[in-house]
């Protein structure tokens, strides 16, 4: 713990490395991230910045909601995964349009009536609530509108230089094309062209559609073969001694091919095991708590960065890392990828694989690790620990 003048947190280590802050600051960031402030004996080295505030972002007010966004412009490391946190009004819509990328998303709050139709000419519409997921490939138009009590979502895409007020909507490409070709598409006179809007309208509000059962348009080709929507939520957590976790990717959400993630709850106490990720870079965006996160890159290089509700975490691919709750609630965060699947590498199952004499003498320790670690994929140490091992071996 950092000495203190007074209850103001300084950059002093308890060893005695460090001094007095007197000068100019913003004590309310330096209490917010205590671990860069005064960061670990172990962090050494140069790492790019790992962490950017959804709070820090400029926010696009619509009537009808709003939405900020994390890309690379804000996190310039997070080059494969950008994201958009949305919130839409009881009726506002987040008109019809589709992407260069692929979009997945997750409901925090309220729900929304999504629809989307395929390049085939199956239609998709459904209700999503807390906990669900959606997942409209690159190309595929869709549109989101928020229900009784509006709704906020995180939606994720897979280019970390995505923009989402540069995407493809109705509304922008019916303003820049000549009125008398629109009548000739649609068959009806120009005047029927006369108000539309002169730009794109990204968000708007409308009213709160009628129950779901009397918005179906029946598609004569049949509704999409493979749901655009999934319950994340509804699946059996995988339950760790010191947390949970739900893993949804290609094998249980068969659409999304491009994106892979895992909702992983870490209780008071509970660590996210050492291991790292060989196939892709890791984005995180946590929804609830206090954590930190340690990062080792190799050549003597770590950091540690301090994250909380709101943030946007990134481990670039096969870094080891570590995330441990900080706080007395229990942190919920995503943990997402560009990949059609989720693969991960633990430490202790490396270890405990390995052969036991060849780890003993390694780090010289007195204790056999070996043996307080099982080998399966519930492994756990006698630590408080939360492990998520490959699904795959």
């Amino acid at each position: 713990m950092e000495k203190r003048k007074g209850h103001i947190p300084q950059p002093i280590r308890s060893d005695g490395a460090g001094w007095w802050d007197l000068g100019p600051r913003d004590v309310m960031r330096d209490m917010e991230n205590p671990d860069l402030l005064v960061p670990p004996e172990t962090d050494a080295g140069t790492l790019p910045n790992l962490k950017f505030s959804f709070s820090d972002t400029h926010m696009q007010l619509n009537h009808g909601g709003w939405s900020r966004q994390v890309t690379v412009r804000q996190l310039p490391i997070a080059t494969t995964l950008a994201g958009v946190n949305m919130a839409l009004t009881p009726g506002g819509v987040r008109e019809l349009h589709w992407h260069q990328q692929a979009e997945w998303a997750i409901m925090l709050v309220g729900r929304a009536r999504i629809t989307s139709v395929d390049q085939n000419g199956r239609n998709f519409i459904a209700d999503v609530g807390v906990g669900d997921l959606w997942f409209f490939p690159p190309g595929i138009p869709h549109s989101i509108q928020g229900l009784e009590q509006g709704c906020e979502f995180l939606l994720v895409f897979d280019d970390g230089s995505f923009s989402d007020l540069n995407t493809l909507s109705i509304s922008d490409w019916f303003a820049h094309t000549p009125k008398d070709v629109l009548s000739a598409n649609f068959g009806v006179p120009v005047s029927a062209f006369a108000h539309i809007p002169k730009q794109q309208v990204y968000i708007f509000q409308g009213s709160i559609p009628g129950p779901l059962e009397t918005q179906k348009v029946p598609a004569p080709l049949g509704p999409v073969p493979l749901s655009f929507s999934h319950r994340l939520l509804a699946q059996e957590p995988l339950v760790f001694p010191g947390g949970t976790v739900r893993i949804v990717d290609s094998t249980n959400f068969p659409i999304s091919t491009t994106v892979a993630a895992a909702l992983v709850e870490i209780k008071p106490g509970g660590l996210r095991e050492m291991h790292w990720h060989p196939i892709a870079d890791e984005w995180q965006y946590y929804i609830t708590g206090t954590a930190r996160m340690t990062v080792f890159s190799g050549d003597g290089t770590a950091r540690t960065f301090d994250y909380r509700a709101g943030d946007v975490g990134y481990v670039p691919r096969a870094l080891g890392h570590y995330i441990q709750n900080t706080g007395n609630q229990s942190v919920w965060f995503l943990e997402m990828f560009r990949s059609d699947r989720f693969e991960e590498v633990s430490l202790n199952q490396w270890m405990a694989l390995t052969p036991h004499q060849l780890v003993q003498q390694k780090f010289k320790c007195r204790t056999r690790i070996n043996e307080r670690i099982e080998k399966g994929k519930m492994g756990r140490s006698e630590i408080s620990g939360l492990f998520i091992l490959p699904k795959n071996e």
